[in-house]
């Protein structure tokens, strides 16, 4: 059997600390910074609505033109949305607000549906899947992080 003694004399003390830069950092902010560079389409809207960040790849797919001339942009203005009927005409505010970004930032609840846009003139409708999920900027909603994929037909 094998003896250990230990030493009380050199007792840990926790030093005290200052909180780094990145623990004030909210989710909105951090998810804000990786979409942005994120090769997934996705993108981040705030309590507002307004677009914080877009992927490029997200840009290209609804057309949104440049993701930097996005920001701060309504997402229900944004976007040329149309509804799912054959004439495809242009969808009305209060159905709008029921696109899954939005809804979750409503609901403060995971959000998914579809979404029909039209990303340019000229160009043919799209539709695309959206995932939504709240971000919560300490005990509160932020905004809503959504991913996006083009559903193919």
């Amino acid at each position: 059997m094998a003896h250990v003694e230990l030493s009380l004399s050199g007792a840990f003390v926790p030093q005290a600390r200052t909180p780094s830069e990145a623990e004030f950092i909210t989710s909105v902010e951090r998810w804000s910074m990786t979409v942005a560079t994120a090769d997934e389409p996705c993108l981040v809207i705030d309590v507002d609505g307004s677009i914080l960040a877009v992927s490029p790849s997200c840009s290209e797919l609804l057309g949104l033109g440049k993701p930097a001339d996005a920001l701060g942009l309504r997402l229900s203005t944004a976007l040329h949305l149309i509804d799912f009927t054959a004439g495809g005409g242009r969808l009305e505010e209060p159905e709008a607000e029921n696109i899954p970004p939005l809804l979750a930032l409503r609901s403060e609840r995971l959000a998914r549906g579809l979404i029909r846009v039209v990303p340019g003139k000229g160009e043919p409708p799209l539709t695309v899947d959206a995932i939504s999920t709240p971000l919560m900027a300490g005990d509160r909603i932020g905004g809503t992080l959504t991913f996006l994929s083009p559903v193919r037909y």
